[in-house]
């Protein structure tokens, strides 16, 4: 009666406040002290004041709200905060805010509020995208450290996926856990290396094409500004805006030959200066990350005395780490941080089992006895 009656969104909805009244108390608590703490209190209480519309709404139709929050989950989730550093945090809580933009404004379409109610949550629904406008606005300023902690993910999950199949296949070879140590030990390190250097390489030659439309944008406008000033004006009015606000926009651009280049740059190439890449950072954080990521799944080799257990070990070491890079390029590319997980989790271990049928396949050709 009580789950008939009372529609699954509006379960979510109080969960998600109760939720994050929680942890964003949790994260003030960890900047007390600085501007960013005080946003986050600030958050904090208007979560309350949502949850209490939301208790509000069960209490009216006769039932008891749920408010149980497991502090499991918010010890997990929050100890998750803490490893993710407070760049990654900010991605994060960006992401939260835009999955409860979406819930409410399902809500609001879906009409089963009464009129009273409808404004109160599209106040709320208000509250939200200032959450995420506020967000984004201080992710902004970790914008290069978030470009590099990509770079160190998507390194750390190559080396992982890649020695957890060299390792898993040798050990459908050789019955000696050393000789796996060793072979995936010299994979990782060529592995590290190349990845190292190829990052370095892409991300030079990537800078160096940018760096030049971007100096060829800066000298054309010095002398043909009315051309970049009339080319304004156009992608002004392509966006839908009157040739009065277009010309306007136009006008007062053309008057910094900086802020003229910069809108040409964004516009039509989609560069920036500040978000120019550094080679050497995103190649150090590449290999090194690498390499860390190679190191997981290869360390029971050094340790355990029989392949079996060594395999079993690696796999969980690696199953782990693979769920953990998973949620970090989720949280990176907006995505649905579970399914990212499930996703990378199964494709490594898909990858470690194709590898070690192979490397038995290859033992038993070629004559080489696994003795476990």
């Amino acid at each position: 009666m009580f789950r008939n009656s009372i529609p699954k969104s509006a379960f979510k909805a109080i969960s998600d406040e109760f939720f994050a009244m929680s942890i964003y108390t949790q994260i003030a608590k960890r900047f007390k002290g600085d501007p960013l703490g005080v946003k986050f209190d600030e958050i904090a209480r208007m979560e309350g004041e949502h949850a209490v519309f939301w208790r509000t709404f069960f209490e009216k139709r006769g039932y008891a709200a749920p408010s149980q929050i497991g502090k499991l989950k918010i010890s997990f989730y929050d100890a998750v905060l803490r490893i993710l550093g407070r760049g990654l945090t900010l991605r994060l809580m960006e992401m939260n805010e835009s999955d409860a933009v979406d819930l409410y404004s399902g809500i609001v379409e879906d009409r089963m509020l009464d009129g009273e109610e409808a404004e109160g949550l599209k106040k709320i629904l208000e509250d939200e995208l200032v959450h995420e406008q506020e967000f984004t606005r201080e992710e902004s300023r970790f914008e290069g450290f978030l470009a590099y902690v990509k770079d160190a993910v998507l390194g750390m999950n190559d080396g992982l996926v890649e020695i957890l199949s060299v390792t898993t296949g040798l050990a459908g070879v050789y019955g000696n856990p050393f000789q796996v140590a060793l072979g995936g030990l010299i994979v990782g390190i060529a592995g590290a290396l190349s990845m190292g250097i190829s990052t370095y390489a892409s991300v030079r030659a990537q800078r160096q094409v940018q760096e030049g439309v971007l100096n060829r944008i800066v000298k054309t406008s010095r002398y043909v500004a009315h051309v970049f000033k009339e080319r304004v004006a156009a992608h002004m009015l392509r966006k839908g805006y009157s040739e009065r606000v277009s010309n306007a926009v136009a006008e007062e651009s053309s008057k910094d030959h900086g802020m003229l280049s910069d809108f040409i740059a964004a516009e039509e190439h989609g560069l920036r200066k500040e978000a120019l890449g550094k080679p050497l950072k995103a190649g150090l954080y590449a290999g090194l990350f690498n390499a860390f990521g190679a190191f997981v799944p290869l360390l029971p080799y050094l340790f355990s005395p029989s392949i079996p257990a060594s395999v079993l070990m690696s796999l969980a070491f690696a199953g782990g780490a693979l769920a953990f890079t998973g949620s970090l390029i989720a949280v990176l590319a907006n995505m649905h941080v579970k399914k990212k997980m499930v996703e990378m989790v199964f494709a490594g271990l898909i990858s470690a089992g194709a590898t070690y049928l192979l490397g038995r396949a290859a033992s038993l050709l070629l004559g080489v006895t696994a003795a476990y």
